[in-house]
């Protein structure tokens, strides 16, 4: 039998394509862009936003939404009552970042002409993200392949690990998340960060984002900075790059007086907890450990942020 797959969620869209299944995929959500090919998908979700707002916008408009009790997605149900998917999958994690759980369900609740099985990923950690792989390769009938890319994804990380087994300095890092208001990556993020050989400061893995006051970075003094707004490329990042410049002490922090400043793209790599997980924590290793470790992310990954 073909399962068919309507993924809301661009890590789910990469695991279902990771495990072999892309020929299933009926449709897809208006942020899935990875890999390439499923963007001729039909989409099946829309942000309640207008495109182009600066972060300090983004940041008012969704906690507007959200105080309002509406959702900052739209689940697009006339489009997926026609794609008659058997399985949907969506998450649990945050309201922000994709169609909701609640939502879903919501949505597709005596609407499908048939009853469509809905998973819902929730990770928190490394080990959670794996854990996703695994119970999408067992809802899809095709555990042994999620078994083999599970364990290539672990021999990547031991590799890293191995390589930092001994290394003597674990530097500070401050992963900024938001721009306006300031929130440092949380989450997955430390723990990546950790196996990468550093210190993530005032965060703590497994948990949530944290807002932070620019005074307590300041405080903190990290020696490496890096900025992976959610959901942005490079590109929307440096337009916005003037906020963090502009605060007052900024040139005084150890990451800007050794060059060690640096823009990742958060919306391809770090916040999207599927396979190419394991490549940011490829990405934090090149930036951390520039001697060490060469996978060749430079330029399309991460920039080197020079004032």
């Amino acid at each position: 039998m073909h399962t068919k797959i309507v993924s809301l969620l661009p890590a789910a869209t990469e695991i279902v394509c990771a495990l072999g299944l892309e020929d299933n995929l009926v449709g897809r959500s208006h942020e899935c862009d990875f890999p390439e090919s499923v963007k001729q998908l039909p989409v099946c979700s829309e942000a309640n936003f207008p495109n182009g707002l600066s972060s300090a916008a983004i940041d008012v408009k969704v906690k507007e939404i959200l105080a309002d009790a509406l959702s900052v997605y739209t689940v697009n149900r006339e489009q997926i009552k026609k794609l008659s998917p058997d399985v949907v999958i969506t998450q649990a994690q945050c309201e922000v970042c994709a169609v909701s759980l609640t939502e879903v369900e919501e949505a597709l609740e005596n609407y499908l002409d048939k009853q469509a099985q809905i998973i819902s990923l929730q990770p928190n950690s490394l080990e959670d993200i794996f854990n996703d792989i695994k119970s999408v390769a067992t809802t899809l009938h095709v555990s042994e392949r999620g078994d083999i890319l599970i364990e290539e994804l672990q021999e990547r990380v031991d590799i890293i690990r191995h390589k930092l087994k001994f290394a003597d300095s674990k530097p500070t890092i401050a992963c900024i998340e938001w721009l306006a208001p300031l929130m440092l990556s949380g989450n997955w993020v430390p723990e990546l960060v950790n196996i990468a050989g550093a210190t993530s400061i005032l965060t703590e893995a497994g948990k949530h984002s944290p807002y932070v006051q620019w005074d307590d970075i300041r405080l903190q003094n990290p020696e490496i900075l890096i900025v992976m707004p959610c959901g942005f490329a490079i590109e929307r990042t440096l337009k916005e790059i003037d906020i963090l410049l502009q605060l007052p002490g900024f040139n005084e922090l150890k990451a800007v007086k050794n060059n060690r400043v640096y823009i990742a793209d958060g919306n391809q790599y770090f916040n999207r907890p599927g396979p190419r997980i394991v490549d940011s924590i490829e990405i934090l290793a090149e930036i951390i450990h520039p001697k060490q470790f060469i996978f060749g992310y430079e330029g399309d990954g991460w920039i080197k942020f020079t004032l």
